[in-house]
This record gives structure tokens, sequence and C-alpha cells, in this order.
């Protein structure tokens, strides 16, 4: 009786079930603890979550297969366009995304240039690329009534003369700093045009001198610190640069515009690797993340503005109504979602930048 028992027991005895998880790859401070934790506990998903600081590390490991990431969130361009071309991400699948119908329609379109058919990427953060600047230095030099709300305060000789004196910066970025330009002269941003690429690097000429530097990233700290009174950069960036000054109490009061000529708007999209184990757990976690509650709250931490048009309501109303995270219907009609010029554009496109950048 008693050896029947221990049989019996043995063959009851509860067998510990792996609990299902998915495994994340994303950018630094870009999605709140409270959502994962509120994922995990509705779904029982264990999010195992990992961050990279720049589309290259990310772009390294997805080329060079097994990364072991269920769910990536790339930079659209041009490092999604690639990734889509490559055929490193698996199509989503619509029927168990039915949040989809929340997105920003013409968020949407802009991604189907480079993703047919919307099928391998969902927008995730967006922002645009424009003119950060110290609002009382360049008050200072310009006058009171001066305003930031063109490219000409860049590429003006004269102006940039004069704000040379508190500090410009670039970006240190070829699709950026060509694309504003050509922007600016009312031609294609992705143009390869050898005219057009003249007329870019005419642009520059006069102004190369009252350039600090360029740089993609040093900007930041600088216009917090007041170290530099103007620069090309990503709206993201700039406001970063506002709330460190803020933090600091140092005085210093930056502002964000969107030149009236239009802009560059760049997408963070979210995608599933073609090598992803947990397939079902990606498009949950997905679907959880177009909830317009859970993706408010995520802009709400981050202030970038999201891809969830049904959100927008929920957002907290000092950033859905900044202008410079969520630019009225004017200013958003001239964003531009710039497409991946060809080989035979990218060429030029580079020498160009780099005459530009080295002043000869």
């Amino acid at each position: 009786m008693k050896a029947w028992l221990v049989a019996t027991l043995t063959l009851v005895a509860p067998v510990a079930i792996a609990q299902k998880q998915v495994n994340v790859y994303n950018w630094s401070d870009y999605i709140t603890e409270d959502a994962l934790r509120s994922f995990t506990q509705e779904t029982g998903i264990k999010v195992v979550y990992d961050v990279y600081d720049n589309n290259e590390v990310l772009s390294a490991k997805l080329l060079a297969g097994r990364s072991g990431y269920d769910l990536v969130f790339p930079s659209a361009r041009p490092f999604a366009a690639r990734h889509v071309a490559s055929g490193l991400y698996l199509p989503l699948d619509k029927s168990k995304l039915p949040n989809w119908k929340n997105l920003y329609p013409d968020v949407l379109k802009g991604l189907a240039s480079i993703d047919p058919g919307n099928a391998h990427l969902m927008p995730y953060m967006w922002g645009t690329t424009g003119i950060g600047y110290n609002v009382d230095k360049v008050a200072q030099v310009m006058g009171k009534d001066f305003k930031v709300d063109s490219w000409k305060v860049l590429f003006d000789p004269a102006t940039a003369k004069k704000l040379s004196s508190c500090g410009i910066a670039l970006l240190d970025d070829e699709v950026e700093g060509l694309g504003a330009a050509l922007i600016y002269l009312g031609k294609a941003p992705k143009s390869g045009n050898v005219a057009d690429l003249t007329a870019v690097t005419n642009l520059y000429q006069p102004i190369r001198p009252s350039i600090r530097y360029f740089s993609s990233s040093r900007y930041i700290d600088d216009l917090a610190n007041g170290d530099i009174c103007i620069a090309m950069g990503y709206s993201g960036d700039v406001l970063q640069a506002r709330d460190r000054a803020a933090e600091a109490e140092n005085g210093v009061n930056i502002a964000y515009a969107i030149p009236k000529e239009g802009a560059i708007r760049w997408v963070d999209s979210a995608a599933i690797p073609k090598d992803a184990k947990n397939v079902a757990e990606a498009h949950a976690f997905l679907d959880y993340l177009m909830r317009p509650a859970v993706i408010a709250s995520i802009t709400n931490y981050v202030t970038y503005a999201n891809g969830n048009q049904a959100a927008t309501a929920s957002v907290d109303p000092d950033i859905r109504n900044d202008p410079g995270i969520y630019p009225p219907p004017a200013v958003a009609a001239k964003l531009i979602d710039d497409t991946l010029p060809s080989n035979a554009e990218q060429r030029p496109r580079v020498r160009a930048w780099t005459k530009i950048k080295t002043g000869r």
C-alpha cells in the first residue's frame, strides 16, 4: 500500500511549466516600468528587456543572425528600411493586432514607402528635425522681435555670422544636413541630382565659417549648459536639453521650432526579427503597446509623440499642446517622411556632405 501510494504521488506531482516570455531590444529610457509590469500581470508573459544606444548596434545583431530578440525598435530611415529590404523581419499578423486601427493613417502612409503595405513595421514614437535655440541669447544677438521660424536662421549668411558669436551647431548627419538645405531650397530632401547638390553646397559655403561644429549628440549638453545658442537638432534631443536646463535651474531657456518651409519627420518603429522564437508573445506585446492608455502613459514619460491617433486625447496637455512635439495641422502638413536615396543618388550626396563639412 505504501509503495503504491508513493508511486501514485510521483506520477501526479506538479510539473514546472516554463513561463512565457518576450525578449525585447529597445532604446534606453524609451518605455515605462509600469507598462512592462502591467503587461506581465495581465498576460503572464515575462518581458526580458535589453537596451541599446544606437541603431548600428541593433543592425549588427540582426545581420549576424540569432539575435535572441523577439521585438526590436529600429529607426525607420535608413535602418528599418534596409532591414525590410534585406528580409530581416517577419510579416506582422494583423489578425493578432486588433489595436492596429488606433494608428495614425499619415504616419502609416509615410512608413509604407519603405515597408509596402505596412507589412513589417509598427510606428512607435516620432519626431522632427528642426531648430533648437537659447531664447535669451538669440534675443540678445538678434533683437527681442527676431523669430526662429525658418531654416533661414541657419542658412542666411548675415544671420549666421551674428549668431556665431554665441555658437551654432549642426547635425553630423548627411540625411538631415542635406535634407534641411534641400527643403529650404524647395527641392526633394532625398535628391542626388548634381545641380541640386551644387546648390546645397553653395548654400553652405558662406555660412561654413560660422558653424562651430557638426555633431549628432554634443549639442544636447551644450544647449542645456548655454554653451551654444542655436542648433539643427532632433526634437526629442532639444526637449531633453530644455528639461536638463530646467532641472539644473541654470537660467537657460531652450525652445524648439519646426521651420515653416517644412522638416523631415523621423519615426522609430517596432518589428519582429525573422528568427524570433516567441512570435505570439511579440504580437501580444505589440498589441498592448497600441492601446491608447498604455502608449499615452509612455509618451507622458518620454515626451515624444507616439504613432497612435486614438491616444492623443490621453496625452498630458502640456505635451499634447506643445507644437514642437505635436505640431498643428498646418505645420504637420509640411512634414516630410524622407525616402531612401538610391545607390546612384547616395554617392554624390556623400561627396557633397564631405565637402560641406570640411569646407573644401
